[in-house]
């Protein structure tokens, strides 16, 4: 009998990552769950009925996530699987001030976050070569969308650094997934004040993501239909992007507590 998948999870109170979390659980992994909120993080954790374990700790703070990540690894050994999925949304406007504030916000959770959530585990996954490191970015990172500035930069940027993280392991048996999601029905997406195209529940987000994960895939766009409009929208003229988006429904400003 193959012993059970050791994952650990950032951003997984709520929405993906508490879907992704159910997932696993389901298959009987050891979880390290790591959010803000503590509370809802062991609510969760409860349910699940799973081995591991739940952890406060914010992902722009890497003294917190380096503890959790030692505990869990002292206690239950290396992780299979690492999901860097913590990620916060909100309307910015370079031109108000008091949108600066969101916008380091954003970047630091979307983007620092990220790094920070695998730095305690390269070395130690490069040395038993295997493992796998996901990272969660948006097809929002493929183009600026107007109102949405922060929240597409950062995006853009996850989707690079995973890219040279993925050709810094190459070789070493580390494998770096990047998943590009579309709308998914969550807590950030319900802020939305527009129309989702293609817009999926979480629990069948997982399920998808899970299977990208588990053939180790480069790069994956879910669901395949945003995969589509993504490409077409990667390759459309920049005179043509700026006449038709100009006018695009913009992210409601203001983050989450």
């Amino acid at each position: 009998m193959s012993p059970s998948p050791k994952i650990f999870i950032t951003g997984a109170s709520s929405g993906i990552g508490a879907a992704l979390a159910a997932h696993y659980a389901r298959r009987g992994a050891v979880l390290g769950l790591c959010a803000r909120r503590l509370a809802s993080t062991q609510a969760l954790f409860s349910s699940l009925r799973c081995a591991g374990s739940c952890y406060q700790a914010d992902v722009t703070d890497s003294a917190s996530l380096k503890a959790a990540a030692e505990d869990f690894m002292e206690r239950f050994g290396v992780p299979d699987i690492v999901i860097a999925n913590a990620g916060v949304s909100a309307g910015t406007l370079t031109e108000n001030p008091e949108d600066l504030s969101a916008f380091r916000r954003i970047m630091d959770t979307n983007v620092f976050g990220m790094a920070v959530t695998f730095q305690p585990f390269v070395a130690t996954m490069r040395a038993r070569a295997s493992g796998t490191l996901v990272g969660i970015a948006s097809v929002a990172g493929f183009r600026g969308l107007p109102g949405g500035s922060a929240y597409s930069a950062s995006k853009s940027a996850a989707i690079t650094y995973l890219e040279s993280l993925r050709v810094e392991l190459h070789g070493s048996g580390v494998a770096v997934v990047t998943i590009c999601p579309g709308y998914i029905r969550t807590p950030m997406t319900a802020a939305n004040r527009y129309r989702m195209p293609f817009i999926m529940d979480a629990d069948e987000a997982a399920r998808r993501f899970a299977r990208v994960i588990a053939g180790k895939r480069r790069f994956a766009v879910i669901p395949w239909q945003m995969a589509i409009v993504s490409l077409v929208l990667r390759h459309l003229p920049r005179w043509l992007f700026d006449r038709l988006f100009a006018r695009a429904p913009r992210k409601a400003r203001g983050l989450p507590p």
